[in-house]
């Protein structure tokens, strides 16, 4: 982690207040999606070794996150979040809750005001955060439960977040320069395939080479690998004739994938911008079957597949170099 971030961590009993000031190492708009989309936040805001689980995320004025903090043993510390005052890309208010599984608000614990705010920085972004409780015996309670070291980790794993982006962009695609490829799937044999495809061709592995599952640190939500599934490939890439690019993964059923013959190729598009990538999603798409549709991901791009109305299989996977 990079510990040159700046935190600033103060406690205003006289305004029965928390004051939170951080920055982190990623432009605003990706900030501001780490903070407001559920498939981001599952990611990193549960410190560790807790994850977070969303059951449902609405955005908006009047809307609502309810969610999970589950534990390494299974159980379950249920939250929700009251959204309110959103101005897109500069803040938004939440009224925090901690609640039971039907999302019932628990009279237990107090609930807390957050005013978050986002500002853009020099190759950074600095987001400001006021928490203010309906008194001092309830902020003082909520410190002595370790809130500014779970915080501080939430934080920390953030920042493992964009750090992983900014990795993996430059190991697997240097530039944002277009370019369509083929993507396989194999039931996990991967590794067998695309070395016969070298040998046939004659071609080379770009980036790292063969990249295994047990190579990579994955999002935290997913499930501990076995050591078999460890030495199975998450990622190649072939050049073979006339510079097109094989690319491929294993997605065995011990991982709950279930390939069958002519599901498991993909064209991969790979447009310059968000706004190219949107407009072939849309435009291919339409009258066929969305298996993901297009969102922001783990690796920093945004991802989404589907079978066009003709039957054939497309992957849009955009990011920034």
């Amino acid at each position: 982690m990079k510990n040159s971030l700046m935190m600033n961590f103060t406690v205003d009993k006289e305004n029965k207040q928390i004051h939170v000031e951080r920055e982190f190492a990623a432009p605003l708009e990706n900030v501001w999606a780490a903070w407001t989309q559920s498939e981001l936040l599952d990611l990193w805001w549960a410190p560790k070794p807790y994850r977070t689980v969303t059951q449902h995320l609405d955005f908006r004025n009047g809307g609502y996150w309810f969610y999970a903090m589950v534990g390494p043993e299974g159980d379950k510390h249920w939250c929700r979040a009251d959204y309110s005052n959103i101005r897109p890309l500069a803040g938004f208010c939440h009224l925090d809750a901690f609640c039971n599984e039907a999302g019932e608000i628990s009279t237990d614990m107090p609930r807390t005001d957050w005013d978050t705010r986002f500002n853009r920085k020099e190759g950074a972004t600095v987001v400001e955060i006021t928490l203010t409780y309906p008194s001092l015996n309830d902020l003082e309670k909520i410190v002595e439960m370790g809130f500014r070291e779970g915080f501080s980790m939430a934080m920390e794993n953030l920042d493992f977040y964009f750090e992983e982006q900014i990795r993996l962009r430059r190991e697997y695609k240097p530039n944002n320069r277009p370019r369509v490829s083929t993507y396989l799937n194999f039931p996990g044999n991967t590794e067998e395939a695309m070395l016969f495809y070298k040998e046939v061709f004659g071609g080379e592995f770009t980036g790292r080479g063969l990249v295994r599952f047990g190579e990579t640190e994955l999002p935290p939500e997913n499930p501990p690998l076995s050591e078999s599934d460890k030495r199975l490939i998450l990622h190649a890439e072939l050049t073979v004739l006339g510079g097109h690019v094989l690319m491929a993964t294993d997605a065995p059923e011990s991982m709950g994938f279930k390939l069958k013959q002519g599901d498991n190729m993909h064209i991969n598009l790979e447009p310059a911008t968000r706004e190219e990538a949107e407009r072939l999603f849309g435009a291919l798409s339409a009258g066929g079957t969305v298996q993901m549709p297009l969102q922001d991901m783990f690796w920093g791009g945004c991802f989404g597949s589907f079978t066009d109305k003709f039957g054939i299989n497309w992957m849009i996977n955009q990011q920034d170099a």
